[in-house]
């Protein structure tokens, strides 16, 4: 692309395939997920070459460095290109986290729980 051509933030966020389509870009700006600065950004401001971004993607916050802009989507060796990745390693671990505990510890083999023992399990969602 050529220098001072300016593209869409949400543009830009799904040709370099941090978000699946378009319009999720566009509402992850509207929403507050893609910050610059601290600032939230709208789906139409313009991307810079040095700017850096945070942008939530489902569990991860992800921190990129903008390389070259870009208007069109791309395949994700030549998307990659397009920024730098900043994200701590520790954000890329958190999917892998479980986030799953059992209500009631039951012995392994019990059966199902009796009608008592899934009142007390209701009891504990409320």
């Amino acid at each position: 692309m050529q220098p001072g051509v300016q593209v869409r933030m949400d543009k830009w966020l799904w040709a370099v395939r941090l978000y699946k389509t378009r319009s999720v870009a566009a509402s992850a700006c509207t929403v507050g997920k893609v910050r610059i600065g601290g600032q939230t950004v709208k789906p139409a401001r313009s991307v810079r070459v040095g700017e850096i971004i945070v942008a939530a993607t489902g569990e991860i916050k992800r921190t990129i460095r903008v390389v070259s802009v870009i208007d069109r989507r791309v395949g994700a060796p030549e998307a990659v290109q397009c920024y730098e990745d900043l994200t701590p390693a520790s954000e890329y671990a958190k999917p892998r986290e479980p986030n799953f505990r059992t209500f009631m510890p039951r012995p392994k083999g019990a059966g199902r729980p009796t009608k008592k023992e899934r009142r007390e399990i209701d009891k504990l969602d409320s």
